[in-house]
């Protein structure tokens, strides 16, 4: 794949961080849905919804052991290996570390994930864990490495990750084991101790930088800027209230609120009076900002994917935005 990018940059490879040791696609491919997240997939719709995402260009998948517990990075990897070894070598793909999967049974109806082997989570900041989660991800994917791998959700976790596991991260990059470090989480306060301590390449911020939330515009994104720290953005659609705000849809994880859908509402009112679907302005609202690198967005059918990048193609007139920033400000976030 080329820079020149017919869905007009959504596509193109940008270097993510200062270093520039890897580049991603403006729109990569998260796979937590694949990993069974609300809605079970068959390995079939996996590997059929891989294949168009990479036939319509994507090049950086992101993953983690969390997905599915397991069924995300087989996944991945089984179409990954099965792509001719030139072909395989423009794939750019990152997974995480922190969360073990070790023997054991989940308690029905407690996991939000539907396709996962019989193991349970172990929360594992330590280098030992690091390097044993590093291994298992490379058995279970079948690949034999990682571009970029990050520390997942240590919200509890914060002197084991900076003692432990980053300097782990640290010592791989600099062996060459893996081209890139960062960290993922749901939240920005943390993101922003980790470029302001630490040498991360990059961060993946979940649902902090949205239409409905726009936490990560105060300090996460201005440091990432400054300190040339590659910033990608992953929940756009904040859980799927964004795509379709309707009752029941969830927001973080969880159904969303009355207050959240009556926003989500409003946008997508504001959207129609324009002739532009909620989505498409939720997908491209990250990447007005100088900071962000790219974005992830999931899907679980080809059909999904086509939407995606149809979506990232839509052209959105800028009195839109406007709108769009006004409310965020009336509502307390930042442009």
């Amino acid at each position: 794949m080329t820079d020149e990018d017919p869905s007009g940059g959504v596509l193109a490879r940008v270097p993510l961080g200062r270093r520039g040791a890897i580049t991603v696609s403006r729109i990569g491919f998260g796979t937590a849905p694949l990993g069974g997240l609300f809605t079970p997939v068959s390995d079939e719709m996996a590997t059929a919804t891989l294949t168009a995402a990479w036939d319509a260009g994507v090049r950086y998948f992101d993953t983690a052991p969390h997905y599915g517990l397991g069924a995300a990075e087989r996944r991945l990897g089984a179409f990954l290996t099965g792509l001719a070894p030139a072909a395989r070598a423009e794939a750019v793909v990152s997974t995480k570390v922190g969360r073990l999967l070790v023997p054991g049974a989940t308690e029905p109806g407690t996991d939000a994930f539907h396709d996962g082997a019989p193991v349970v989570r172990r929360r594992d900041y330590t280098r030992e864990g690091v390097y044993q989660s590093l291994a298992d991800s490379l058995e279970r994917s079948g690949l034999d490495a990682f571009d970029l791998l990050l520390i997942h959700d240590p919200d509890d976790h914060w002197t084991e990750s900076v003692e432990q596991a980053y300097p782990a991260l640290a010592r791989l990059r600099a062996e060459g084991a893996v081209r890139a470090i960062g960290v993922g989480m749901n939240q920005a306060e943390m993101l922003t101790r980790f470029v302001t301590e630490t040498d991360v390449d990059c961060v993946i911020a979940a649902g902090r930088y949205s239409l409905l939330d726009r936490g990560a515009a105060g300090q996460l994104l201005p440091l990432c800027e400054r300190r040339g720290v590659g910033v990608l953005i992953a929940g756009v659609f904040n859980s799927g209230v964004l795509a379709d705000p309707r009752p029941g849809a969830h927001f973080e994880y969880a159904p969303a609120s009355d207050a959240v859908l009556r926003r989500a509402r409003w946008m997508a009112d504001r959207c129609t009076a324009y002739g532009v679907p909620l989505p498409a302005a939720a997908l491209q609202f990250p990447l007005r900002h100088p900071a962000v690198s790219g974005i992830l967005v999931g899907a679980r059918t080809p059909g999904e994917v086509t939407e995606d990048l149809a979506l990232a193609a839509t052209e959105i007139p800028a009195a839109l935005w406007e709108e769009l920033d006004e409310e965020a400000a009336a509502a307390g976030f930042s442009h």
